[in-house]
């Protein structure tokens, strides 16, 4: 039992950084109706700002908690300016155009920056500096409960329900929600598109931000590459969960998580992709729209 409850623990924190990466493609999606194949890219690029400013903040002499807190403030900051204008620049001249032109340039933008990290800083990774110090917590049994899990799953949590409040109960989540409704009729009714759909992105990678800080805090070591795979299981998550339904998006990362940390304890760690996907086909044949995910009405 205390090894079923570990593993349980070890799933809600893998499937918490899922659901967070996951409501950034989640939201672009649900008001753009652009797939962001960028996104982990940018969740790549996060952890390289948080690493370079919390490693100078801690030569300058200050705490690590302090460099820490800072160094995630400024890559929420750094990251969401880069999202804007990757979607004033790349995305937005093409809102018209085949939907195929823009999942071209999203992909060609995650190349972009890719190469622009493996250029400027190197291939090698880079070992994040040890910010929060880690303590276990007795739990008088075999489970194993340390600091950085309970930080992981309840920061993200926190995360998870202020993003979800603020798209039900503020205007501009209103606004948000209009515009994933009917763009023309937003537009008539005195809604800035424009303004909305950048807003959109630059939450997207503020929750990609925060995520890079909490994957960072378990999994230290940070490559250029981390983001390729991470952002397509956070898809895929996304997609399970049902793509343009935050909700959906929080759901699937739990699911991919549970995916991750329980099939290689019945079978070989080879099949968890295998896995995976067979799910995924299974959710999608049964209700394509996804797990909470509505079908819209087309009008024609």
């Amino acid at each position: 039992m205390g090894q079923i409850l570990q593993q349980i623990i070890n799933a809600l924190q893998l499937g918490s950084i899922y659901a967070l990466i996951g409501i950034g493609y989640d939201m672009v999606y649900g008001i753009a109706k652009l797939i962001n194949f960028a996104h982990g890219d940018i969740f790549m690029v996060s952890t390289y700002i948080l690493f370079f400013a919390g490693t100078a903040f801690i030569a300058l002499g200050f705490s690590s908690m302090f460099a820490f807190i800072i160094a995630v403030l400024i890559s929420m900051g750094a990251t969401a300016l880069l999202a804007v204008a990757i979607e004033r620049f790349a995305y937005r001249p093409l809102r018209a155009a085949p939907r195929v032109s823009a999942v071209i340039t999203a992909l060609s933008v995650g190349l972009i920056l890719e190469n622009l990290t493996l250029g400027l800083i190197g291939p090698e990774p880079k070992k994040m500096p040890k910010f929060i110090q880690r303590f276990t917590i007795a739990t008088g049994s075999s489970l194993n409960l340390n600091s950085d899990q309970l930080i992981i799953i309840i920061a993200a949590l926190i995360m998870m329900i202020i993003l979800d409040r603020f798209v039900i109960k503020t205007k501009t989540g209103v606004a948000m929600r209009a515009v994933s409704h009917d763009k023309n009729a937003s537009y008539l009714m005195g809604v800035s598109v424009d303004k909305i759909i950048s807003i959109t992105f630059a939450i997207g990678a503020i929750a990609a931000a925060i995520s890079g800080a909490l994957f960072t805090i378990a999994y230290p070591l940070i490559d250029p590459y981390m983001g390729i795979t991470l952002g397509w299981w956070c898809f895929v998550a996304a997609v399970a969960g049902g793509i343009g339904n935050i909700r959906g998006a929080m759901l699937g990362g739990f699911i991919l998580g549970f995916i991750m940390v329980f099939v290689p304890v019945f079978l070989p760690s080879s099949y968890r992709d295998l896995v995976a996907f067979l799910l995924l086909i299974i959710i999608l044949v049964i209700k394509p729209s996804g797990i909470l995910g509505t079908i819209e009405t087309q009008k024609v």
